[in-house]
C-alpha cells in the first residue's frame, strides 16, 4: 500500500495529537511513504511558525522537521505535479499546495493521510482514497 502524507497529518503524529495512533499504524502498515518535494518547506515553515510562537524550541522545531522527513521514502517532483495540481486547484477552488498531495496519490495509487478536513473532502469528491 503506498501512501501520500501531508504535513497535517505529519503533524498529527509527530505532536502525538487526536489521530497519530491511526495515522501511526496506518504507515507502519505502508509499503511505501510518498509526498510532493513541496512538503519539506511545507514542514519547515508549519514548524517555524510553532517556534515563532514560543510553543517549541529551535532545537525541537530541528528536530521535528528530521522527524517528518524522515517519515517520507521517496519525494515526488513539483515539477511533475504541478500542471495537473494547477489544473485540479482551479478545478476544485481549492489552494494547488493541497492538490500537489491529492494528484500524488492519484498518479501514484495511494492514499492521501491528512487531519485537513477540506483536503479530505476534496479527495473523496474526486474519488481518491483519504485516511482522515
Amino acid at each position: 500500500m503506498t501512501l501520500v502524507i501531508d504535513v497535517a497529518g505529519v503533524m498529527e503524529i509527530i505532536l502525538h495529537k487526536g489521530k497519530a495512533g491511526k495515522f501511526n499504524k496506518l504507515l507502519h502498515e505502508a509499503g511505501q511513504i510518498i509526498a510532493p518535494d513541496l512538503y519539506v518547506s511545507e514542514l519547515a515553515n508549519t514548524l517555524w511558525k510553532y517556534y515563532r510562537a514560543n510553543e517549541y524550541s529551535l532545537d525541537k522545531c530541528s528536530l521535528y522537521i528530521r522527524k517528518g522527513i524522515e517519515l517520507v521514502d521517496k519525494f515526488i517532483s513539483s515539477k511533475e505535479l504541478w500542471q495537473e495540481a494547477f489544473a485540479e486547484g482551479v478545478n476544485n477552488k481549492h489552494s494547488i499546495y493541497d492538490m500537489f498531495y491529492m494528484v500524488a496519490a492519484r498518479r501514484y495509487g495511494g492514499i492521501v493521510v491528512t487531519s485537513d478536513s477540506v483536503l479530505a473532502a476534496i479527495c473523496k469528491k474526486n474519488h481518491v482514497q483519504v485516511c482522515f
